[in-house]
């Protein structure tokens, strides 16, 4: 059967590589987009330093998981300021790449409500304007810097957007595990376990190809091995190398077959009772993985190279895993009721994501 895979993104990686946006910018003007404790980190002088002149606007007021009701003034005030800009440089976690790439999509009228109705409609559209996005993570796990996608909020209304254009592919992707150093621990760990999630989402998912599983396996072997280790080291260079390689072949693993049912149910969780990304997304791998073991040899052979011979050693596997590094695992460690949770699981399987999922006909 014949496959594809498909990625555009030009990454460069190593330490002290966020020095090439001073060259990758060269003769274009610039905004900056990035997380707010960046200026008392001192890695937004830095970034003004690299870019001088060309550096036109800085966003910085960023919020985790962004929402419609703050991005509608940032984007607007954006569009105004930015109209010759070429690049946007994004620096920081998944929520600033989100915010980015929404900023990024630019409208006829230059407002986001434009937009937001295009997006509620869930058809392909065309924005109007659309600058090159350059992606410098200063996490290890979004993926997000190898992917079209961005994942917009309105919790007013309980709902979650999906942002996926091709121009929202990111042009460059700058992999520097050194800016990922300060990164506290409790972060280190969710967005460890969303690349994880990344990883196995993809071996899982119905658009899974030999390329695809290549990354995705090795990236799932990586974290199992060194994100318990950088849990108690998290000062390593070495190991935050390890996570950063290995978050970047997650995110090139799920570029193509996308996110699968554990990232379906994760909107839910974080919607309903505000859990944080990486965690809403991983707190419930062993229990898709019991509904994935079973539906196709060719996954099940995958599983039980990460996890072990049988359904119940892997999932126990997976499980001690998690605890280990203190995440629990059941709805219930959440406040979520045994009738809710069946309601998310089944809301879950019928979504798009989750329709991704091998399981999903079987459940």
């Amino acid at each position: 059967m014949s496959t594809m895979f498909y990625n555009p993104v030009t990454t460069y990686s190593g330490n002290g590589s966020i020095q090439r946006i001073s060259d990758l910018t060269e003769g274009q003007k610039v905004a900056l987009v990035i997380f707010p404790e960046a200026r008392q980190l001192g890695l937004t002088e830095r970034i003004q330093k690299l870019l001088g002149k060309r550096l036109i606007y800085i966003v910085e007021d960023i919020q985790p998981n962004p929402d419609v009701s703050q991005l509608a003034q940032t984007y607007q005030q954006f569009w105004k300021q930015t109209a010759d800009c070429q690049v946007i440089v994004a620096v920081g976690g998944g929520s600033t790449i989100d915010t980015a790439k929404a900023l990024m999509a630019g409208t006829a009228s230059g407002r986001f409500d434009e937009l937001q109705a295009w997006l509620a409609e869930e058809q392909t559209f065309s924005p109007t304007h659309c600058k090159t996005l350059i992606t410098v993570p200063t996490t290890a796990g979004t993926g997000s810097e190898v992917t079209p996608w961005a994942t917009i909020w309105d919790h007013a209304r309980q709902k979650k957007y999906s942002l996926h254009l091709p121009c929202t592919w990111p042009s460059i992707a700058i992999i520097d595990p050194e800016l990922m150093l300060s990164l506290p621990v409790h972060i280190t760990i969710s967005t460890g376990l969303d690349a994880l999630s990344h990883a196995l989402e993809a071996i899982w998912n119905v658009n899974a190809n030999p390329v695809s599983d290549t990354l995705a396996i090795a990236a799932a072997e990586d974290i199992l091995r060194y994100l318990p280790e950088l849990h108690q080291d998290p000062r390593n260079l070495q190991l935050r190398s390890h996570m950063a390689l290995a978050a970047l072949k997650a995110g090139l693993a799920f570029s193509n077959t996308r996110t699968a049912l554990a990232h379906s149910i994760s909107y839910e969780m974080t919607l309903r009772y505000g859990l944080a990304h990486g965690i809403a997304c991983s707190f419930c791998l062993p229990y898709v993985l019991g509904l994935a073991w079973g539906c196709d040899p060719s996954r099940d052979q995958i599983l039980r190279r990460l996890f072990g011979p049988d359904r119940e050693y892997a999932q126990a596997a997976l499980t001690s895993f998690l605890h280990r590094l203190n995440v629990a695992t059941q709805f219930s460690d959440y406040g979520v009721s045994a009738p809710e949770a069946e309601q998310i699981i089944q809301s879950a399987m019928q979504g798009a994501r989750g329709k991704n999922f091998i399981g999903s006909d079987n459940t």
